[in-house]
């Protein structure tokens, strides 16, 4: 016979939700900043990590407690993607991408987990990492200016975009600094707050006003002077609206493009999976397997892209709230999903993120595209690889030039180049090359 809850049932389920409720306030700005930067509904990331994060529990059956949200290793390829391709098409490679987990989790389902660092060791994913980052500098730079993501239009006089890129990137390094507790965990978020009170300033200042006056764009054409901060995207918005669902459209460049791209963030996946395990005292490398949040973690992705989302990553802040409030349980995360997917049928909330000046977030891609290069040479240092080995010159030099300089192959059927060629030479070369010899 079935028992009613008890009350001390119902408070556990209380509890629950708010502390998932917080989780996703941690992981809020670093969630809704990939789509801001690639053209994505940020509405619609919110439901796909939400709805992301539910299928990876269901997979590794409820025991790891990680949310799953936006990835930022594809912030690059999917800039590159929707300006090639548009919407549709870059979202057939993100989908294609996310198979790869699959792929590579039936792998190690088969061979075990180290037959990864065999094909993908770190002289190979350490490149990939810093080519994902460098490759993103001049975005951040023009943003932090002022211009729109590529050079060709001014949105913001220099001089105001520096004070308020400034502000928002002081503001993200001195959180992750000096913050405690939960302040520590959400330095992006916070620095996205005080760039819009510096631009809110300026603005009620008339300080922007006098710069736009007195600037001068030079010969660059499309020269708009609006306010820093315009609240018309909020007015605009329903309070409850469906959020804006795009779905894939078959692309076979997008898919080769996309895919080589997905192997540094799958040798990521592993480290997460350790580091969530090394906090909550258990291995989930065995249990429920590597091969299973793999699956979750690709699955998750795929799904993301058929919604029109981001693909999906461990969420390495969620991770540190979890090691600061000691809240083991996953289904705390089940929480944090469901609030998610509640937040992305407010329509005024992704009103309110399309507000955020473009400075804003130049001056915290600065850092940020700048840590995902450090990533890479960490992951090279802690490997303990030497570059000067000619075989892991050769391999680590072919792909940052490869990357960084814009190398392309022109196929019959399809154009490979960038990241993703990058990462095809780098897997290529590791397993063509042959070993040094010991002297």
């Amino acid at each position: 016979m079935r028992q009613n809850p008890s009350p001390t049932d119902y408070n556990f389920r209380l509890k629950d939700s708010l502390l998932g409720a917080q989780m996703l306030f941690v992981a809020f700005g670093a969630l809704v900043l990939v789509p801001l930067l690639t053209k994505l509904d940020p509405n619609v990331a919110l439901f796909t990590a939400g709805i992301g994060t539910l299928l990876f529990q269901v997979i590794t059956r409820g025991k790891v407690p990680v949310f799953l949200a936006s990835s930022f290793a594809f912030i690059a390829p999917i800039i590159y993607g929707v300006e090639k391709w548009g919407i549709p098409g870059t979202l057939c490679g993100m989908a294609a991408a996310g198979l790869l987990y699959v792929v590579l989790s039936v792998i190690v389902r088969i061979f075990g987990s180290g037959v990864l660092h065999r094909i993908l060791p770190p002289v190979v994913t350490g490149p990939v990492i810093m080519v994902i980052g460098l490759s993103l500098a001049p975005v951040a730079i023009h943003m932090a200016s002022g211009r729109t993501g590529d050079g060709a239009a001014w949105l913001v006089p220099q001089t105001t975009a520096y004070i308020i890129a400034g502000v928002a990137l002081a503001a993200t390094i001195l959180i992750s600094l000096l913050g405690r507790g939960m302040v520590k965990l959400i330095p992006i978020l916070g620095g996205i707050v005080a760039g819009c009170v510096a631009s809110l300033i300026l603005d009620v200042s008339g300080f922007s006003a006098s710069m736009q006056a007195g600037f001068d764009p030079g010969k660059l054409q499309n020269w708009t002077a609006p306010t820093l901060i315009s609240m018309k995207p909020v007015l605009d918005r329903a309070w409850f609206a469906m959020p804006a669902f795009v779905f894939p459209k078959w692309n076979f460049e997008a898919i080769l493009y996309m895919i080589p791209i997905a192997i540094a963030p799958a040798i990521e996946h592993f480290g997460d999976v350790i580091a969530i395990g090394g906090i909550a005292g258990k291995d989930y490398v065995e249990d429920p397997g590597i091969k299973n949040t793999l699956l979750g973690d690709g699955l998750a992705t795929s799904l993301a892209a058929f919604f029109g989302g981001p693909p999906n990553t461990t969420y390495s802040e969620v991770s540190g709230a979890v090691a600061l409030t000691r809240s083991f349980n996953p289904a705390i995360m089940t929480w944090a999903a469901i609030t998610a997917i509640i937040l992305a049928f407010v329509g005024k909330l992704g009103g309110l993120l399309n507000t955020i000046p473009v400075p804003v977030m130049g001056g915290i891609m600065i850092l940020l595209f700048g840590a995902i290069t450090v990533i890479g040479i960490n992951t090279l240092v802690r490997a303990g690889t030497d570059l000067m080995q000619p075989r892991n010159l050769s391999i680590a030099a072919i792909i940052l030039v490869f990357g960084i300089g814009g190398m392309s192959f022109d196929l019959a059927v399809v154009k490979l180049g960038g990241i993703g060629l990058a990462g095809v030479i780098g897997v290529l070369l590791n397993m063509l090359l042959p070993a040094a010899r010991e002297r």
